[in-house]
């Protein structure tokens, strides 16, 4: 596994603790998809139910393959072992990223534009020079916009363990 696999994942780690417990509870998830859905205040509702449900499913997964003791809480080491195993995690991983993206193109025309995504992706915790950085790695158009399909498939790269220097990977580096 990739040294950059475990630095991406454990900085989401840190973001879906919105509590600060140091684990991952379910609260942790309502709250996140709670900021998210708010950070899009003009995506249709089917968008922001979809976003609510993935993560929904995001937890319920972690929790069905993870929470042997059945306590309610993943710690980081329990969350790596599922999310950097594609096929334990992979149908959540789907839903979240193509729920995320659309969520970001309110109007459905396949395109997301800068200050959407850096709404987003700041309401999930994301600090604004990496968010932008990613942004510009995703090589928006002149308009300034990228493609919902780039974006879905940039968020599953992040969880990907084989991958290295990628975007995502700038969600994680020191900006100055």
């Amino acid at each position: 596994m990739r040294q950059a696999a475990l630095d991406r994942v454990k900085l989401i780690f840190t973001l879906l603790d919105a509590d600060g417990t140091g684990s991952l509870e379910a609260e942790d998830f309502e709250l996140m998809a709670t900021r998210v859905v708010a950070a899009s205040p003009d995506s249709g509702e089917a968008a922001k139910a979809a976003m609510l449900a993935a993560f929904r499913r995001y937890w319920t997964t972690l929790a069905a393959e993870l929470d042997a003791n059945h306590d309610g809480r993943i710690t980081f080491e329990e969350y790596t072992a599922c999310v950097l195993s594609p096929e334990r995690f992979d149908t959540a991983l789907t839903d979240f990223a193509e729920a995320l993206a659309a969520l970001g193109d309110p109007n459905g025309d396949g395109l997301i534009e800068r200050g959407l995504f850096v709404a987003l992706m700041t309401a999930i915790g994301f600090e604004r020079a990496n968010i932008e950085a990613l942004f510009d790695a995703f090589q928006p158009s002149d308009d300034d916009q990228i493609e919902v399909s780039v974006w879905a498939a940039g968020i599953k790269d992040y969880y990907s363990p084989e991958k290295a220097g990628i975007p995502g990977d700038h969600l994680v580096a020191v900006r100055g």
